[in-house]
């Protein structure tokens, strides 16, 4: 059976909070990881309300470095360092974030026992055998990146059809557990014949940026769109002169790159009272769209 995705958002705000939503924050857990999307201000106090365990964290993608998104760091490193956290902390982020991490533990005293490894990404960064994350700029009048989460669908063997050729279970089924050929008593067997393979699973970030070609290709039939709405179809003029995104072209996008569902977060505090507004936009174009609010949690 398939492991399961989970997403908690921790932060839902574009760039000033309200009493309803914090900073930017969204934790993906598959497995051991545990990768926090951003890191806005409080996050650190959003995980004790969500009764998370901010030491389990394995891995931060930083989409960018405006402040909505980043001012939490230091309060999250100095929570994992009074916490007895002992694992290597793996921050990735777009072009400059070595530098800035660089001046960011320069400005605090951290008394730390814990390793972090810093590193600029784009293109596929990182991969394990049952995973990969890749990175794609966007374009936000500062170094951004969205990135992709894919689960890789694992290849299960039919056992009707190798009961039916007569092949006992053994060690001589290691190949096709990779999806290799193999051989069994001096007869070629072929994967394709005996496996079947799962699709894989993609979910898509794509948090602060402005209408761009780059979007609908990289996030192409991903399972699900977290995309920013920091605007309604109205104030589209406002969205591209400050670099962001309508609700409506979030649709858009979510409609052409034939996704499974949207999330839209990132919420201007002027839709303080009338968030629902974004979220019909939205709708309208695109019918599996869901607003996500703080400690929303959303399971692939």
């Amino acid at each position: 059976m398939t492991k399961k995705i989970e997403l908690t958002f921790l932060g839902t705000s574009d760039a000033v909070p309200t009493k309803q939503r914090s900073h930017t924050s969204i934790l993906l857990n598959y497995a051991g990881e545990n990768i926090l999307v951003d890191c806005g201000e409080g996050t650190q106090r959003q995980f004790r309300f969500a009764e998370l365990n901010p030491c389990k964290i394995t891995r931060i993608l930083i989409t960018h470095w405006h402040g909505d998104h980043v001012l939490g760091i230091p309060g999250i490193l100095q929570t994992l360092a009074l916490s007895g956290y002992n694992k290597t902390l793996y921050i990735y982020g777009p072009k400059g974030t070595k530098e800035f991490m660089q001046n960011l533990l320069k400005t605090f005293v951290f008394v730390r026992e814990y390793e972090i490894q810093v590193q600029e990404v784009f293109g596929r960064f990182l991969e394990t055998e049952e995973f990969y994350i890749e990175a794609q700029q966007m374009t936000h009048g500062t170094p951004t990146n969205a990135y992709n989460f894919v689960l890789k669908g694992q290849i299960r063997i039919d056992r009707k059809k190798l009961e039916k050729a007569k092949i006992p279970s053994g060690p001589h089924m290691k190949l096709l557990k990779q999806g290799k050929n193999m051989t069994y008593k001096g007869k070629k067997y072929l994967a394709k014949d005996f496996t079947i393979k799962e699709k894989d699973k993609k979910i898509s970030f794509i948090l602060d940026t402005s209408l761009n070609l780059k979007i609908v290709p990289f996030v192409k039939q991903a399972d699900l769109l977290v995309c920013e709405s920091s605007f309604a179809q109205d104030l589209q003029d406002k969205a591209k002169e400050y670099n962001h995104l309508t609700s409506k072209q979030a649709g858009e996008i979510a409609k052409s790159a034939k996704v499974e569902k949207l999330i839209l977060t990132h919420l201007s505090q002027r839709y303080y009272n009338n968030p629902k507004q974004l979220l019909d936009e939205a709708k309208k174009v695109f019918k599996c769209s869901e607003l996500a609010s703080d400690f929303t949690k959303v399971t692939v």
